[in-house]
């Protein structure tokens, strides 16, 4: 039982069921298949991400431009392919290496200077929005990305980012597939590899870590950089999705995956939590999103519910993981 209660996803698997059985119980819609398969993919766009930001918090990092990191991806991608007529591939090859080049100056920058990654990273979130709004209103005249399903190579790589995927009692979108292929890859280099022991101890002391000849700084640079790949990931789902992408989209949701790395039972301080523990955290974001709306409530209580949410669930963390290092 201590073995079980030590594990950082507990509260949140805790959490998720209390929810889900709470939705089922007064929201009738929510208990249909095609309200499950809604959930699930309101939980992927979350989840892709917040994979990432996890494992960056429990690096002992933060990552606050994740948001926009998104959308500048997304942009890239649509305003290089179209404005030159290239294939769709060649703006998602240039958009990832875009995206981890923002994650490389982020972990860079942060390693080199010593600078809390909160700064670092909030810094290039004023960037990034700035640009993504300039650069879109610049080259296109609106805040909008001209539609981009015309263009050569489109159809086959929105197979892959955001195609409808038929299970037989439902149908998913394929970003929920790729989700659990994130947190599988997540959850094996944790607790299988030896960079997974790099991770914690970095986040956990990385002067300790550095001491017994752990690579702390590119251990935290490349967990940047896999932040920002998520992200670029996630973006071209966006794009590919809805063919079009607004500048001013994503601002806000880097808050949303440290949320739900911090439900999953990630630690601020870090050295804790799991990919797993994201997964639920995500889940737990979507069900709430949609449950609201199923069982006919105001909306805008959604946020409120959501900073309670965090409160309680960092509360029960932190007592769950002081009641099992007790019982050792």
């Amino acid at each position: 039982m201590s073995r079980v209660l030590a594990r950082p996803e507990v509260g949140a698997l805790a959490a998720a069921i209390v929810i889900f059985a709470f939705f089922y119980a007064i929201a009738p819609p929510f208990r249909t298949l095609p309200a499950l398969a809604t959930v699930l993919y309101a939980s992927s766009t979350i989840g892709i991400v917040a994979v990432g930001v996890a494992l960056l918090m429990i690096g002992g990092e933060f990552d606050l431009s994740a948001g926009v990191t998104v959308t500048t991806t997304a942009l890239a991608s649509a305003m290089i392919c179209y404005q030159f007529s290239l294939n769709m591939w060649v703006g998602v090859v240039v958009s990832l290496l875009i995206a981890l080049v923002i994650g490389f100056v982020n972990g860079y920058l942060v390693v080199r200077t010593g600078i809390p990654s909160f700064l670092i990273t909030l810094s290039t979130f004023f960037i990034l929005q700035g640009v993504n709004l300039g650069v879109t209103k610049l080259v296109t005249g609106t805040v909008a990305t001209p539609n981009t399903s015309n263009l050569d190579g489109f159809d086959q790589a929105r197979a892959i980012f955001a195609s409808d995927v038929p299970l037989g009692f439902m149908t998913v979108k394929v970003t929920v597939l790729w989700w659990l292929v994130f947190v599988a890859v997540g959850t094996w280099l944790l607790l299988r590899t030896r960079t997974g022991n790099w991770i914690t101890a970095s986040g956990g002391n990385a002067a300790s870590a550095r001491a017994v000849g752990v690579p702390v700084r590119r251990v935290k640079i490349g967990l940047f950089m896999g932040v920002s790949f998520l992200a670029w990931f996630l973006g071209m789902h966006l794009l590919f999705n809805f063919s079009t992408v607004q500048a001013g989209l994503g601002v806000g949701n880097e808050f949303i995956y440290i949320i739900a790395a911090v439900v999953g039972g990630a630690l601020l301080t870090g050295g804790y939590g799991s990919a797993v523990g994201s997964a639920l955290g995500a889940f737990i974001f979507g069900m709430t999103t949609q449950g609201i709306v199923y069982a006919g409530w105001d909306p805008n209580w959604f946020r409120t519910f959501l900073g309670v949410m965090l409160l309680l669930a960092v509360m029960v963390n932190l007592y769950i993981k002081n009641y099992a290092a007790q019982r050792r």
